[in-house]
Formats: C-alpha cells, sequence, structure tokens
C-alpha cells in the first residue's frame, strides 16, 4: 500500500501562493510581520484543506493559563545571569517572589504578560535583555499603572524612565588605560558587532583612553567582527601580520579571547612576553584560560540588586544608573 506523503509548511505554500516564511507566521500566529486578513485567512484555509496537522490556536484577548519553571540554579555562563540571581535574592529578602518571563523581543506577547500579572499580586516590572542594548519603550508607556524599570536596556527619548546600566564606556576606558600603564602603545581593539550601541561605546572609551595618554589613534589597529571565535581569530592573524603589529589586544569579549589565544599561538607569538591580552566582562573562562585573563567584571549583580531594591522600596525618583564594573587583572597583562 502507498504510504501518503506528510503535509508540510512548503505543500501549503505552494497551494495559497505564498512563501513558506509567510506560512510559518500565519500558522504560528506571528503578529511581528504585518500581513492582510485575507492572506491570513487563504493560508488557515488552505492549511485545514490539505490536513496540515500543526496550526497554532488563535491567541484568546487575555486569561491565558500559565506553566511555571523552577530550576534548582542559574547557569553563570553568561555575566547577565548574576543580574537575575541578585535580583531574585534582593526579592526574597523583602518576601517577594521573583518570577522571570521570556518574551522572546515579541512584543505582543510582553503585553500579554503585563496584562496578566495586573491580576496577580505583582508590585511592578523590570524590562531586561542579556544584552545591553536600546529598545522602543514607547511599546510599553502607559500600558500598565504597574512601576517599570529598564535593566539593561534603555531608550533615550523616555529620560524619566527609571533604567540601571553598565558604562560600557568608562569600562572600556579602564581596560585600555591598564593596557598603557603596562608599557603598550599599539594598542589593538576587536569590536564586536558594528551597529550594536555597546560595540560602539566601548570603542569610544579605547580612544578616549588612547587620546588621554597622547597616543595615536590607528585605524588599522581596529577591527569589526561578529563576536565569534573564528572571525576574532582571521582578526588576529591578519593584525599581526601588519608591518607595525599591535603590543597589546583588547577584545570586547572574553569568549573573543579564544580565538585570539588560538591565533596567537598559532603564529607562536607568547602571551603576555610578546602580547598583552585583555577581555571584557569577566566570563567563567577568564580564570581557566592559560594564561589567565585580565577582564573587566561587568556590575550585574549590583544592577539587578538595585532594581529590585527600586520596586520593593517603593520608590518614585526618577533614577539613571550607570555603573562601572571591576578591572580583574591577571597574568596575561603581566610580563
Amino acid at each position: 500500500m502507498e504510504k501518503k506523503n506528510k503535509i508540510t509548511m512548503t505543500d501549503v505554500a505552494r497551494e495559497a501562493g505564498v512563501s513558506q516564511a509567510t506560512v510559518s507566521l500565519i500558522l504560528n500566529n506571528a503578529k511581528s510581520i504585518k500581513l492582510s486578513e485575507e492572506t491570513r485567512q487563504r493560508v488557515i484555509a488552505t492549511a485545514v484543506a490539505l490536513g496540515y496537522k500543526k496550526i497554532a490556536a488563535p491567541h484568546k484577548p487575555e486569561g491565558q493559563e500559565e506553566i511555571a519553571i523552577l530550576m534548582n540554579a542559574m547557569p553563570s555562563y553568561d555575566p547577565f545571569v548574576d543580574a537575575l540571581c541578585q535580583a531574585r535574592d534582593a526579592a526574597w529578602r523583602s518576601d517577594t517572589l521573583l518570577t522571570i518571563y521570556d518574551y522572546g523581543d515579541d512584543c505582543e506577547l510582553a503585553l500579554r504578560i503585563i496584562k496578566q500579572l495586573e491580576q496577580r499580586s505583582c508590585i511592578g516590572i523590570i524590562l531586561a535583555s542579556p544584552v545591553t542594548s536600546p529598545i522602543d519603550f514607547s511599546v510599553f508607556s502607559g500600558c500598565t499603572a504597574l512601576p517599570m524599570v529598564l535593566l539593561n536596556v534603555y531608550d533615550s527619548t523616555y529620560p524619566l524612565q527609571p533604567t540601571f546600566l553598565p558604562d560600557d564606556y568608562a569600562n572600556a576606558l579602564q581596560v585600555t588605560h591598564h593596557l598603557i600603564e603596562q608599557g603598550a602603545t599599539r594598542i589593538a581593539h576587536i569590536m564586536g558587532d558594528e551597529w550594536m550601541d555597546a560595540s560602539q561605546q566601548r570603542l569610544a572609551g579605547y580612544k578616549a583612553a588612547l587620546t588621554r595618554a597622547g597616543l595615536e589613534f590607528d585605524e588599522q589597529l581596529v577591527m569589526k567582527t561578529n563576536w565569534q571565535i573564528d572571525e576574532t581569530y582571521h582578526a588576529i592573524s591578519r593584525m599581526m601580520q601588519l608591518a607595525s603589529p599591535p603590543d597589546a589586544i583588547f577584545c570586547s569579549s572574553d569568549w573573543m579571547t579564544i580565538g585570539c589565544y588560538q591565533a596567537l599561538a598559532a603564529m607562536q607569538i607568547a602571551v603576555p612576553k610578546d602580547v598583552l591580552v585583555a577581555g571584557y566582562d569577566d566570563q567563567r573562562i577568564a580564570d581557566q584560560l592559560i594564561p589567565k585573563l585580565t577582564s573587566v567584571q561587568l556590575p550585574y549583580t549590583e544592577l539587578g540588586r538595585m532594581a529590585v531594591e527600586y520596586l520593593c522600596q517603593g520608590e518614585d525618583n526618577v533614577t539613571h544608573v550607570r555603573m562601572v564594573g571591576k578591572l580583574r587583572i591577571r597574568a596575561s597583562t603581566q610580563r
């Protein structure tokens, strides 16, 4: 007997005369892309007619049920987890429970969560991201009477919104200043994605430290990457072949320094004997690399605690905090 073929999104797309991506958005109730109601109904009708089995139920206007995830510990691979751990502890000291929701950058989902929180004993909301970044707060402005603070995100057009951030500019400045104090005069900077504000702030801090020390900025010593190990490896390999290679390297994250270490080892360039290396964000690997990596510890523990305490104490003063982290000096920058 001939086996019946399974109906896929590609089949639905072909029959409905739309792309597979459009079918995926519609059948998963995604609202991030504006599509006509006629297209939505045509795709759904086609999927039903073909017998497609995985059609998501439409979202109710309100009253969604919940599933809670209770974890016995938070893994500390990402430094931002420290903010969540401190926020949890600060809330519990005030006899308050901290609940974490992942809204996947889906603003509609976030607003549904907020609406449901209004029906419970919620005293405030923290909008947060593991990556320091701007957000469009207009989506949330006025959506609830609950007090709201921003943690590791910001919107400069809302200066009255309580905000708690690490100071990427000052942190990068102190890392670069430390390398200069160790005698480095040609300091390379390996950036992350150029479009990210955090990358631009770290670049500005790096440049400011050079200016203060009377060192000339050399564009050849700045290379843009996408934060990945392999891109860092190739950037360092090219940079060390310059006529005047750097005598120190400042990577925009500790993760990137793995690629840096690998490239230098492949070229038989010793750290710190031949070149100094410093990272950023003081991840767990910083203390496990050989040699141990100098890095700046982001103040997420303090920022997470402060955001919760602001809400628990019923503060109503406009608060903007940009906090500098602590430089952790290790063997990679000590000769």
